[in-house]
């Protein structure tokens, strides 16, 4: 049976010798049916063409004692064009090209070749159906497999989604924490109103975005010594914590300065006396009031500040300006006090840039403002500054800290 040299003339006949051979050499079925179609790939062009193909078969020594190699090739004589390297690489077995321009496919084989058992070797038919269940039976096998694997990558995003939940969930967790951590800077950098007869307060901040809700936008308000509440506005130049650590250095050097008793009009250079030292990059515009509950009497001192509005009882409504340049500015300080008279009724509010500024005209927001004010003066206090920024805000085209503090005199009968 071995060696094995035979001539071809058709495709079927080159077939049908194939398989028997590879049949009478026990070659696994899956082989048989690889080396069958490619040998056919190769022959086909030629005995399509009306010339002859021979084929080979040999078994030589393996590298182990056990082992053998079989060597099938197929020569094509009259070709006029060998198959190329690549042709032969891209078979459903691959083949190497020798110099006589024949194929050859060398496949492991065992040195002992078992007999075909009872009757002889089937016929092509039988070994066509042979290859037909062994291909049936890969195709179940590579289904089942992915099956396995589908049911395995299932199981596998399940577990990936409940990891991603289960970050999600921790995620929420120290956002709250971070929030819950931030409110409570937050509070302790605003303090509350002050409770005082013949006056009611209240303030209304809003960051320019909820990463960074510790902006240079503070305020701070106090009970002098003599009786009169002082409040200090302050808009430190950037966003964040930065900006809110020189805020801070603002309003306790202010009130360090008021608390000693200096004078109002100087207190917004003394300021910049103290801390451009330590800070030469401060930049702060500032707007300092005092006022007396009893009589409600009340005087402001400027820094570059957006300036106050009051409006009356009566709706009658007015900007109160001052000039000045704040810390950080050539030649800072209040070029003057204003002096002015809170009625029973009257409305104070002061407030930073972020309140008018969030369009493009900063004279259109000042009118909003002074339109909004006089709309909602009649509110409880403690709404009057939510509602404010709320009608200001309904469109944001430069998003920036903003603080809205309101002070209001008590009618006489409710002092």
């Amino acid at each position: 049976m071995i060696p094995h040299s035979t001539t071809h003339h058709s495709l079927p006949g080159l077939r049908t010798t194939l398989r028997r051979l590879a049949h009478q050499l026990d070659l696994p079925v899956e082989q048989r049916a690889r080396l069958a179609l490619a040998v056919t790939q190769v022959a086909a062009e030629e005995l399509g063409a009306g010339r002859s193909v021979t084929l080979h078969a040999t078994r030589e020594a393996g590298p182990q004692d056990d082992e053998a190699v079989l060597t099938v090739r197929l020569r094509t004589p009259l070709a006029p064009r060998p198959p190329s390297p690549k042709e032969l690489r891209d078979l459903p077995l691959p083949a190497e090209r020798m110099a006589d321009a024949a194929a050859v496919w060398r496949l492991p084989h065992p040195r002992a070749t078992i007999p075909a058992q009872g009757g002889g070797t089937p016929g092509t038919t039988e070994l066509l159906e042979e290859e037909l269940r062994a291909a049936v039976a890969r195709a179940d096998a590579l289904a089942e497999d992915h099956k396995r694997l589908k049911h395995e990558l299932a199981e596998t995003n399940s577990g990936v989604l409940a990891l991603y939940v289960q970050l999600e969930e921790r995620d929420e967790q120290l956002r709250r924490a971070h929030g819950q951590m931030l409110r409570e800077l937050e509070d302790a950098l605003r303090p509350s109103p002050v409770r005082v007869p013949g006056l009611e307060m209240a303030v209304h901040y809003e960051p320019a975005g909820t990463d960074a809700p510790t902006g240079g936008d503070l305020y701070d308000w106090f009970l002098l010594p003599d009786g009169r509440v002082h409040i200090t506005l302050v808009d430190a130049l950037g966003h964040g914590v930065t900006s809110t650590r020189s805020a801070l250095n603002v309003t306790h050097a202010v009130r360090t300065l008021a608390l000693e008793g200096h004078p109002l009009e100087s207190i917004v250079a003394r300021t910049d006396e103290i801390l451009l030292p330590f800070d030469r990059d401060l930049m702060a515009t500032v707007l300092l009031a005092r006022i007396d509950p009893r009589g409600g009497a009340f005087s402001l001192a400027n820094g570059s500040h957006p300036p106050a509005l009051v409006v009356r009882a009566d709706g009658r409504a007015e900007y109160l300006e001052v000039r000045g340049r704040g810390i950080g500015y050539p030649l800072p300080g209040s070029e003057q006090l204003l002096y002015e008279e809170l009625a029973p009724g009257d409305l104070l509010v002061l407030y930073t840039d972020g309140l008018t500024e969030s369009r493009r005209d900063p004279r259109e927001g000042e009118q909003r403002l002074l339109e909004a004010a006089r709309a909602h003066r009649h509110l409880p206090i403690e709404k009057i500054p939510g509602a404010i920024a709320a009608d200001m805000h309904t469109v944001i085209l430069h998003p920036d800290d903003t603080v809205a503090l309101t002070v209001r005199r008590t009618r006489e009968d409710s002092a």
